[in-house]
């Protein structure tokens, strides 16, 4: 009877052949699952890509909307348009702000011909504050906003409203004294305002 000898020994080309075909077909089973992850990859990169720009644009347009509702402030009056003007005019001094100009806009507008509804703005400044501002050569760039201004008017429904620029979040913007100086001052404009509107 004929024994079979180890088929190691009777076939080293055979083994090696399948051995190395083996590797190969692990080789391409590799290639091909690394060419679909790298592909996967990509495809979430893009996606990735795609949405932060999305975001982007998202919120770029959300701020660019929102912003004139960030930056100006506006409130009614419990009073009519004359009381409300001596009301704030009589807290701002007792607060210790003066009041440079006010600015008659009905006045002025009818000057050009114009016919429009009452409208004052008031030039508000608080000796201390603007000291503190102008008296540092990095932190005049904001003094053309100043001095602080609030607006009161009338509208077409007949209401008396009060608007406000919102100078502690653009004080926060910029950082510092300007930061420290705009946040007093804004809390203390609004504490006047409080006072006229409801």
């Amino acid at each position: 009877m004929r024994k079979f000898q180890n088929p190691q020994k009777l076939y080293p080309s055979v083994f090696l052949y399948y051995t190395l075909y083996g590797i190969k077909i692990a080789t391409l089973t590799v290639k091909i699952s690394t060419t679909k992850k790298t592909i996967i990859m990509k495809k979430e990169f893009v996606f990735g890509i795609a949405g932060l720009f999305i975001g982007i644009l998202f919120t770029s347009l959300m701020a660019y909307k929102a912003a004139p509702g960030m930056m100006l402030k506006e409130a009614e009056s419990q009073y009519g348009f004359n009381r409300s003007v001596e009301v704030f005019e009589q807290t701002a001094l007792n607060m210790g702000w003066k009041i440079p100009t006010v600015h008659d806009m009905r006045e002025t507008m009818q000057g050009f011909g114009k016919e429009v509804s009452n409208a004052k703005v008031f030039e508000l400044c608080h000796p201390e504050h603007a000291y503190r501002i102008l008296r540092l050569d990095d932190e005049r760039i904001v003094s053309s906003m100043m001095p602080c201004r609030v607006a009161i008017y009338e509208k077409s429904d007949g209401k008396t409203y009060v608007s406000w620029m919102n100078t502690s979040m653009m004080g926060n913007m910029m950082g510092g004294v300007i930061a420290d100086v705009m946040g007093i001052a804004s809390a203390e404009s609004e504490a006047m305002i409080r006072a006229v509107t409801r």
